[in-house]
């Protein structure tokens, strides 16, 4: 019997409330970064759960396993670092930066901001291409339109979660229904009850703030100012959009997201050197260090030097970190713990919707990733779903509720190091901008409590 199945229920909780403790210390009191409250928690985890007889080598098998799902997540981490550096010191970015100062108007920016990201995720499947694409383009055109950057954060991240949601070219979206044994069309439909309403009253949020900036704060000098800059700086032709327009068709064909941003950054670094009179050495090292060359004009400055891998080496950290967090727990049989409570509490329908929600929120909030917790949480919760009755459509919607949407209120899940990271905007700023994301669970709980679209199936006999 493997090592995790032997810890007491006492002592696994015992573990997840000092682990839980740790990180809520940190975050709250000390107000350590969140890198070293996920090690520290790890630590916790590790050192009681040895404590109590889990080997060293059974964690740190663990932590590699996480690692190794984690993986791609830092590859994709990295490569938008560079993708970004390439494109601003190309023209690229600029250049979609002085066409958008020139035809959106402030009022209506954040609407149009969150159906454009809409309409791209929804085509592609992806909210992480949509975000490192369109998103970026959008923060920039944001500060020279005087639209503060966490509301157009909420705005990008609306419409980019939205399509990979629905979208049945996103991973999530086939994903989900195949753990929970739902067909897609059968996922969709369903999750639109959530997912609909979410995405109405952000959109009516995003109007309502968009109309106080009413003709934009921005005075005309600084607008002057940032279109003049950008023009000299910059050699504009209409060749820097193909680097965007090549990527997005990549993504739109369905293929690999790392190896397209790689296309898009190979791109980038010929057309700095074609149209910037930028040397190969310059080009590669925005790769690594993004754009540096100052302008002398703060605003613009502040759009253009970014990117590069270093910007996303703290980043990359905390997903190393959030695996020696959520390891540890697995190896001591928290987890397992926390699934053979809920076999105990849910003893009817809304009671395993309930204890469904909490556990992969639950989940969520451990490891982080919602590939590995919709592959936890979807089996393991099969058997209640027949047993009282409920169509596992309800499954599959609860994980993407839960996970596609929620995730990005995680500081240390991936979904939330790449928003963050990708767009500038700490999740803490973007979390009150971005009211789809709890919108989702809030209504799913309504229909929970009520019984409103809570679909039945027939129970199935016992053997």
């Amino acid at each position: 019997m493997s090592e995790n199945k032997k810890m007491s229920g006492a002592k696994a909780l015992v573990i997840l409330l000092a682990s839980a403790a740790c990180i809520l210390l940190g975050a709250l009191v000390i107000k350590s970064p969140t890198i070293v409250n996920l090690i520290a928690a790890g630590a916790v985890a590790s050192g009681l759960g040895m404590i109590w007889g889990v080997k060293w080598d059974t964690i740190q098998a663990e932590i590699i396993e996480f690692g190794k799902k984690m993986f791609p997540a830092i590859l994709i981490l990295m490569a938008v670092g560079m993708l970004v550096g390439a494109w601003i010191i190309c023209g690229t970015v600029p250049m979609l930066i002085n066409i958008g100062l020139k035809i959106l108007s402030p009022k209506f920016f954040l609407v149009v901001a969150c159906l454009a990201c809409s309409i791209m995720s929804v085509v592609t499947g992806t909210s992480w291409g949509t975000v490192g694409t369109l998103g970026i383009a959008f923060m920039g055109i944001a500060q020279g339109l005087g639209v503060p950057e966490t509301y157009t954060a909420g705005a990008v991240l609306v419409g980019a979660l939205f399509g990979d949601k629905l979208s049945p070219m996103s991973d999530t979206t086939v994903l989900a229904p195949a753990l929970s044994g739902v067909e897609v069309v059968d996922h969709i439909k369903y999750m639109l009850w959530t997912t609909g309403p979410s995405y109405i009253i952000s959109l009516i949020f995003f109007l309502v703030v968009g109309l106080k900036f009413g003709d934009g704060n921005i005075n005309s000098a600084d607008y002057t100012a940032i279109l003049d800059t950008l023009a000299s700086t910059f050699n504009f032709n209409v060749v820097l959009l193909v680097p965007p327009i090549v990527v997005l068709l990549l993504i739109f064909f369905k293929k690999p997201i790392l190896p397209s941003f790689m296309v898009g950054t190979i791109l980038g670094i010929i057309l700095a050197m074609v149209f910037q009179n930028a040397t190969l050495v310059q080009a590669l090292t925005a790769l690594n260090k993004g754009f540096t060359t100052a302008t002398d004009v703060a605003i613009v400055d502040k759009m253009l030097m970014r990117g590069g891998i270093s910007s996303m080496l703290s980043s990359v950290g905390i997903v190393i970190a959030a695996a020696t967090f959520g390891a540890p727990l697995k190896a001591c049989g928290v987890i397992d713990a926390v699934v053979e409570k809920i076999m105990v509490v849910a003893k009817g329908q809304k009671s395993t919707l309930l204890c469904s929600y909490a556990f992969h929120a639950l989940l969520i909030l451990i490891i982080g990733g919602y590939y590995t917790t919709f592959s936890i949480a979807g089996p393991m919760l099969q058997p209640l779903y027949d047993k009282y009755g409920l169509d596992k459509a309800n499954l599959s919607r609860c994980l993407e509720d839960t996970g596609t949407s929620f995730s990005p209120l995680v500081p240390w899940c991936s979904n939330g190091v790449y928003f963050t990271s990708t767009l500038g905007v700490a999740w803490s700023a973007y979390a009150f901008t971005t009211p789809f994301c709890y919108l989702c669970v809030i209504f799913a709980l309504i229909y929970i409590l009520t019984g409103f679209k809570i679909k039945q199936a027939a129970p199935v006999e016992a053997k």
